[in-house]
């Protein structure tokens, strides 16, 4: 019994060493640990600090690039409201007649279907310079209605001021920018539309709805990559989304 009793002595012995080895390397590898801890918020730091910095160098380019090459503005129109006109014109008219009347004029037929526009009449959106404007409503239909009585009609066009030219030029150099916001911003857009896609040859009605649905989505896309608050976006809305984008009351531009 002695002699068992010494050697199970001898065994704690040995599991005490052990333990003690065990809690050194134990001790070791926390501080191991604290130490890439530290390292790691260390690093983190460093990437957040240098994704604000690409994030302001990025805001730079494009607040740049839209105040010299493609500047985009909203261009007032003066315009009244008919409701306005008639209830001066008419004073036995009621209020539910004039509410009627201004809930017309905010309402525009597109595409088969009537879609409400609150800006429809008082504002279009230019890109360039102020002669380059869209509809604000997103009614692009006197492209491809220009483009059908073009093909009907025979001899030289001489509407050198045709509203098609002038859709035809918003939507070329609109493409031309969000294709440019997607390199320095480094976002992939969704569809694939080339910078003279607008330009050239007159484009059918299919092909230039196509194109312009596009054209929005990729504009959707870089708006939603850049936090741009939704309320303001309208599917339609080519330039305006595009000019929420650029703004630079927009706080996420650049991320």
């Amino acid at each position: 019994d002695a002699e068992g009793l010494l050697r199970i002595k001898e065994e704690n012995q040995k599991h005490y060493r052990r333990a003690q080895r065990h809690q050194e390397k134990k001790e070791k590898i926390q501080r191991h640990n604290r130490k890439l801890g530290d390292l790691v918020e260390k690093k983190t730091y460093d990437l957040k600090t240098q994704y604000e910095h690409l994030a302001n160098l990025r805001r730079t380019h494009i607040l740049e690039l839209t105040s010299v090459i493609f500047p985009i503005e909203e261009v007032k129109t003066s315009m009244r409201d008919p409701a306005d006109v008639s209830s001066e014109s008419d004073n036995a008219m009621t209020s539910s007649t004039v509410s009627k009347l201004a809930e017309a004029r905010r309402t525009t037929y597109l595409s088969g279907r009537w879609v409400c526009d609150d800006h429809n009449g008082d504002t279009s959106i230019s890109i360039t310079g102020p002669w380059i404007t869209l509809p604000n409503n997103g009614d692009y239909s006197a492209y491809y209605n220009w483009v059908e009585e073009k093909k009907t009609t025979q001899g030289p066009d001489m509407e050198h001021n045709n509203p098609a030219y002038t859709i035809s030029a918003a939507l070329c150099y609109a493409t031309q920018l969000v294709n440019t916001l997607s390199l320095i911003l480094d976002v992939n857009l969704p569809k694939k539309l080339c910078n003279r896609q607008f330009c050239g040859e007159n484009l059918s009605r299919h092909r230039f709805t196509r194109a312009v649905k596009k054209l929005n989505a990729n504009i959707l896309h870089l708006c939603f990559s850049q936090h741009v608050n939704l309320d303001l976006l309208h599917p339609l809305h080519t330039l305006r989304n595009l000019m929420y984008l650029v703004s630079p009351d927009t706080e996420n531009l650049g991320r």
